[in-house]
């Protein structure tokens, strides 16, 4: 069994109140909880404890991160808590600084990750329907993907050494909510996700 550190990166407003996100970062605790992996779920937004929460990502085989995309990014309690939690963690415990080396000092940035082995998924609401997404003729994204858009999250938990599982978008939330399909799209997502995790564990 797995052990599994989930984020639930969502900021409440008046006009988005996160429900959406605490439910899938529930329903992900709840899933796992009953088929026996060890999970731990912080809620940003509440509040936590910076070493606790590196600890958490020494423990983790697997990090989810469950937020909303804000202004094309993390919402700005999230972007608080990678701060405050991973400079903290690249002074030693998460990372050898960013990677280079005083006989090296040009090379290998980025590189210093001590996470190798822990693997991450990334879970992200939008307002943004699926169909602005890889498509060449849409003049906003123009064929970028979600995986493209998020691309520094990406690569914050690549800094640290930790290797990407298929991403989960739950598209158009606000405008057009089909949240029983997003629902049963997330359990098929997670059960193919993570029963692949499992068989190469095997």
């Amino acid at each position: 069994m797995s052990k599994i550190h989930i984020l639930n990166g969502a900021q409440p407003y008046e006009f988005a109140p996160g429900t959406l996100n605490e439910t899938l970062a529930e329903r992900a605790k709840a899933t796992f909880e009953a088929q026996g992996h060890e999970v731990r779920l912080t809620t940003v937004a509440a509040g936590y404890d910076v070493q606790a929460e590196v600890d958490s990502h020494l423990w983790a085989d697997v990090v989810l991160l469950q937020f909303p995309v804000n202004w094309m990014g993390v919402p700005w309690s999230f972007k608080k808590y990678m701060d405050e939690v991973y400079t903290v963690g690249m002074g030693g415990q998460l990372s050898n600084g960013d990677g280079r080396s005083v006989a090296a000092p040009k090379a290998n940035y980025g590189m210093g990750g001590k996470l190798a082995g822990t693997r991450y998924m990334i879970s992200a609401t939008l307002n943004a329907p699926a169909e602005a997404f890889d498509a060449p003729a849409e003049p906003f994204f123009e064929g970028m993907s979600l995986d493209d858009l998020l691309r520094p999250v990406h690569l914050n938990a690549r800094f640290f050494g930790m290797t990407p599982l298929p991403t989960f978008g739950a598209f158009d939330v606000m405008k057009n909510p089909d949240v029983a399909t997003d629902l049963a799209r997330f359990d098929a997502h997670l059960a193919t996700t993570f029963g692949e995790l499992a068989n190469d564990a095997a």
